[in-house]
């Protein structure tokens, strides 16, 4: 079985969240003296992040605001100089506004737009050259079932993590022969303050009820597994893998029974 080589320096995005977090903590237990740059805009869940991680991992915080994506390869230059080349980049920053187009805003759906699809395609080509020179890197791109099959009010955030998901996919194949692993996740629910503030937008439904929640630290485990497989998929909750397989069938079923927003 292989297994991804030791990785030296790790940004991370969204690394004050649950998932963030919990990938965090997975990449650090399983590379031993890895350095994490964990990027977040919540301070204070940057600092529990990296509290949290084993002693053996060294980390850096930093506060960038990813609906700036003009601003990352300024910031991303200065850390290169800082601290050394990057050889991972975990894309797992997102925000998520549940609302019909009718209803989105047009300064909301843009934000989902820069956080969930411009910023990560930004980082990963900041990041793809040097690890290709390299030949060696790993990339995770977190995008969700959301961008697989159509759920009622997320236009702008299926629109994105679905761009992100082939943009990752086309990424997996163009870079597999420079030694450069890219992996792909597609999440169902899972537990975390992006999931729960989703919820609360939508009307109650049983669909809803339905949904299994995932645990991050679970789903973390699997990425870290996939990098060491040489996988470039991880679709999570288990469950949701059906869908995955089936997105006609899935499909058919979203569009009849899926939540309405709340607004």
């Amino acid at each position: 079985m292989p297994s991804s080589p030791r990785l030296g320096h790790v940004v991370i995005t969204g690394a004050a969240g649950a998932i963030g977090g919990a990938l965090a903590r997975a990449l650090a237990a399983r590379h031993p003296g890895v350095d994490l740059a964990l990027v977040d805009v919540d301070d204070a869940g940057l600092a529990r992040t990296a509290a949290a991680l084993p002693a053996t991992a060294s980390a850096s915080v930093h506060r960038w605001d990813l609906a700036a994506p003009d601003a990352l390869p300024a910031r991303w230059q200065a850390l290169v100089a800082e601290r050394g080349p990057v050889d991972g980049l975990v894309n797992c920053a997102g925000v998520m506004d549940v609302r019909t187009v009718a209803a989105m805003p047009w300064a909301v759906g843009r934000r989902v737009l820069d956080v969930d699809l411009t910023s990560p395609l930004c980082l990963m080509t900041l990041a793809a050259p040097a690890m290709v020179a390299a030949g060696h890197g790993v990339i995770v791109n977190v995008s969700s079932m959301a961008g697989r099959v159509p759920l009622r009010g997320c236009a702008y955030y299926g629109g994105a993590k679905a761009g992100l998901a082939m943009a990752s996919e086309i990424a997996a194949v163009e870079l597999a022969g420079h030694g450069v692993h890219v992996v792909t996740v597609y999440p169902g629910p899972v537990a975390s303050a992006l999931e729960r503030g989703a919820r609360a937008q939508l009307r109650p439904s049983l669909l809803e009820r339905l949904m299994p929640m995932g645990d991050p630290a679970r789903m973390a485990g699997l990425v870290v597994r996939a990098l060491d497989r040489g996988e470039t998929r991880v679709v999570y909750p288990p469950l949701y893998a059906l869908a995955d397989r089936a997105v006609g069938l899935a499909s058919w079923v979203t569009r009849r029974y899926s939540p309405a927003p709340a607004a």
